[in-house]
């Protein structure tokens, strides 16, 4: 049995599942920030909407 080769492929295992878990963590982060912009961005076009109730009700086509 090889006890050093067996560290090393514990050690990479383990290095490996904590980088995994970090960069899910990222895109998670990066998920909640967007969600969190995009709801801002449909909140303001509901106020928009709230002032300017007219727009978008009609539209003129001429051909």
């Amino acid at each position: 049995m090889d006890i050093a080769g067996l560290s090393m492929n514990i050690a990479q295992t383990n290095l490996l599942s904590d980088v995994s878990t970090t960069m899910l963590s990222k895109s998670l982060d990066m998920a909640k920030t967007m969600g969190a912009s995009f709801n801002e961005l449909l909140d303001s076009a509901a106020m928009e909407r709230s002032v300017y109730p007219e727009i978008g009700g009609n539209i003129d086509i001429s051909v």
